[in-house]
């Protein structure tokens, strides 16, 4: 079946006689009420809202859009009609639809009639007027009652047929009748006998029996009380009693949607206006002596008229939640969470999370208020936390929902900031003194000793939540979150659960420490150093084993961002306290990375000149370009012997226009304040690498004026710089001595070849891939560089 809508621009002509895009829609024609006659709507085609609603009026003269850019030198041009729509005109000429007559035995003929009409717009809106002018639905529904009284089972199949395909005619004056008061049982009596379905559904039995009208407070507009009959039946046909529509049926009924949608607009304009109701309704909610079975009741009802709400357009919605505001819906909620009632407060929970979504500002601002009156412990947002700490439902599906209301309170990006106030500071001021403690409560009882002391499924998905929520503030507060965690020790609480038997928690906390380190905040990491908050990581880290999970991963990435971060505190921090424990990982190079990184730093501190000292080295290396080097290629500046485990060391080639001696007297000098520095730093040199085997060490020999080899030795020595031996600056083959006029240029030997240092054209990609074997080198490989 055709989707029969047809697709418009929408064009409304302003003030200034011009014409203004409202947006495209699909076009469709219905009787609407208010205007009392047939209608053209036009439903935007992206979200379905109204884009154009115009009563037809017989004496106003329509034409089709003409066309663009009219030849002035033809005198008649004609619109390209396709085929279809030139048969539509043609048929719109002949006379329009003749029903068979109603009668018991043509019941066949109708049904055959009817469905060969729906492919067909034309014959369908021919087929819609037909019905409307000549009563035939009534007629239809009084056959019905004859073939149920006969228990005709044959006639009962085809009127199913017949009344399914009136609602495919997609009419709201078919619909009008259809859902009157004398008729929409008998419609609904007629779906019962579905051909496909044996037996036939009890609808009406449902209706009528089942499903009772409750007036928790009376209803005295008669009006009012039709239309949420009306609206309820039709619903109900809507969901249960239609089959679901098909692919291509499934827009031949979006009158039904809309009949529905504009009842409940209708109703909650109704209720809202009624002041004497809503009063009413409100005062038996938070009266004492209202018993529990009727606050259910009107809890129930409340919800669904706020779910109604729904409906409305903004500015309705907005007049909608102020009345209730007025009401006093807030105070009234808060009574209400407060029952013992778990249904009661499930409903409550529901309202208050319409009125969250929709305004939280106006959320706020009454907690802010009460908390001026009340204690703590019955303020409006400390009823929701509680809530969801002890929720009993085994997966914490309101828990979930309630934790999702906190985050939308807290967050700052929906804040009103004016020129009276900020709503950002005076909140979250608030929340942190008064709200905070209750939330963290179960965290803190459950974290006193080194592993939680209750560790079910339930308290670990609780505290996973509390988790997720903490974490949300780390992200988005500032000093009131940071302040909070670290005069609570709230981190090392928290890590307490790294040691949990559910995975899913350990990495909730694990999360919860990588926001923090990703702050990259000072305060933050001198709280983290000075209560060791790294040892609980490192110990899952080592007790997870050679496992490649997501813990592994999680842990292996918190290390990898300190080291590309290069924050310096931390990364000092974690060699001096834990290398000793990750000094075997050698999956990975991040712990390798971190040992480097901290043997920079500390050769920098200790040797401060050594920055002047690559400052001169680095303007005398020959190079193309204005390139900086990278900080693998300055480790052999930066570093003690055992920072050179890749093999890798750089001499500059010698420049012609500057004296070599004041060249190469900071080396000099570098290798004798190593020597000194042996003593205190023997350990460290003699430190197995990540593999097991000693880290090599190297022996600077300067053989004669027109060679230096830097030759690596397989077993721990001494730096070689004494007077009278050689590469001392005494020697023959000091600097000093070395020929001005011997060309010399420095390289790399690996097992991959010469590398030179030199920049020539197409030498970048050769230079990157040269930097990758370095970091990637094993420790075992020998360096030696030579220079001819």
């Amino acid at each position: 079946m055709t989707d029969t809508r047809r697709r418009v621009k929408v064009y409304t002509l302003n003030e200034d006689r011009q014409w203004d895009d409202r947006g495209t829609g699909h076009v469709s024609s219905g009787y609407v009420e208010r205007l009392k006659g047939m209608s053209l709507l036009v439903r935007a085609e992206s979200d379905g809202s109204l884009l154009l609603e115009s009563k037809i009026n017989p004496n106003t003269a329509y034409q089709k859009q003409q066309v663009q850019g009219k030849d002035p030198s033809v005198d008649i041009t004609q619109d390209l009609v396709d085929e279809s729509e030139e048969e539509g005109f043609d048929d719109m000429s002949s006379p329009g639809l003749e029903l068979p007559s109603c009668e018991l035995n043509r019941l066949e003929e109708i049904a055959e009639l009817v469905a060969s009409s729906l492919p067909s717009p034309l014959r369908r809106e021919k087929l819609a007027l037909a019905l409307e002018n000549e009563g035939y639905i009534k007629k239809l529904l009084e056959i019905f009652h004859v073939c149920e009284d006969l228990e005709n089972l044959e006639g009962l199949h085809h009127l199913y047929e017949i009344i399914k395909g009136i609602f495919l005619l997609n009419r709201t004056a078919l619909f009008e009748v259809m859902f009157s008061e004398e008729c929409i049982m008998d419609v609904i009596g007629c779906l019962e006998y579905d051909p496909s379905l044996s037996p036939s559904r009890k609808h009406r039995e449902f209706l009528t029996k089942t499903a009772k009208f409750k007036e928790v407070i009376p209803i005295s507009d008669p009006e009012l009380k039709q239309k949420i009959h009306q609206t309820y039946r039709v619903q109900y046909i809507q969901d249960m009693v239609l089959p679901t529509p098909s692919v291509f049926e499934e827009n031949m009924l979006s009158t039904l949607h809309s009949f529905i949608f504009f009842n409940k607009v209708e109703i909650v304009g109704m209720l809202q206006e009624d002041e004497k109701f809503l009063t009413e309704l409100f005062a038996q909610l938070t009266d004492e002596a209202t018993d529990e079975e009727k606050r259910q009741e009107l809890v129930n009802f409340l919800k669904e008229f706020c779910a109604f709400s729904q409906t409305l357009q903004p500015q309705n919605r907005d007049a909608f939640f102020k009345t209730l505001s007025n009401m006093g819906i807030l105070p009234a909620l808060e009574v209400i969470l407060g029952m013992d009632d778990a249904q009661v407060r499930s409903a409550a929970t529901d309202i208050f999370s319409y009125l969250v979504e929709y305004n939280p500002s106006m959320v706020r601002e009454f907690v802010m208020q009460e908390a001026q009156q009340n204690d703590d412990d019955i303020l409006l947002i400390n009823l929701i936390i509680e809530h969801m700490i002890c929720d009993t439902d085994p997966e914490l599906g309101g828990a979930v929902q309630l934790m999702g209301l906190l985050r939308t309170l807290v967050d700052p990006e929906n804040m009103l900031a004016t020129a009276n106030k900020t709503e950002k500071t005076e909140f979250l001021g608030f929340f942190y003194k008064h709200c905070m403690h209750v939330l963290t409560a179960p965290l803190l009882a459950n974290t006193t000793e080194e592993k939680p002391s209750k560790d079910d499924f339930q308290t670990a998905q609780l505290l996973a939540l509390i988790l997720e929520l903490l974490t949300f503030c780390v992200e988005h507060h500032t000093y009131h979150i940071k302040n909070y965690i670290i005069n609570k020790d709230i981190l090392r609480r928290v890590l307490v659960l790294m040691a949990s038997k559910h995975a899913f928690l350990a990495l909730c906390a694990l999360r919860f420490k990588r926001k923090i380190i990703g702050l990259k905040d000072e305060f933050y990491n001198r709280y983290i150093m000075k209560s060791f908050l790294f040892e609980p990581v490192v110990k899952a880290f080592l007790n997870n084993g050679s496992r490649y999970n997501l813990m592994n991963s999680a842990i292996i990435e918190m290390f990898e961002f300190i080291r590309v971060e290069d924050i310096k505190s931390l990364t000092a921090h974690v060699i001096e306290n834990y290398w000793k424990a990750l000094e075997d990982v050698d999956y990975v190079q991040t712990f390798k990375g971190l040992k480097l990184r901290f043997e920079q730093q500390r050769e920098r501190q200790d040797n401060p000149k050594l920055d002047s000292m690559r400052s001169i080295l680095r303007n005398h290396r020959y190079r193309r370009d204005a390139r900086t080097l990278e900080d693998e290629e300055e480790m052999w500046f930066n570093s003690d012997e055992d920072d050179m485990e890749d093999g890798e060391a750089v001499v500059p080639p010698s420049d012609k226009t500057k004296n070599d001696e004041d060249i190469m007297d900071p080396i000099s000098k570098f290798m004798e304040r190593k020597k000194l520095k042996e003593s205190e730093e023997k350990e460290v040199l003699l430190k197995t690498n990540l593999s097991g085997r000693q880290s090599p060490s190297f022996k600077l020999s300067f053989s004669s004026g027109t060679k230096t080899n830097l030759t690596s030795q397989s077993s721990a020595g001494n730096l070689s710089g004494s007077p009278g031996s050689p590469g001392s600056p005494g020697s023959p083959g000091s600097p000093g001595s070395v020929s001005k006029s011997t060309s010399q240029m420095a390289a790399i030997t690996t097992k991959g070849g010469l590398v030179g240092l030199v920049d020539y054209p197409d030498d970048d990609e050769e230079d990157d891939e040269d930097e990758e074997k370095e970091e990637t080198l094993p420790l075992s490989k020998k360096a030696k560089l030579e220079s001819s």
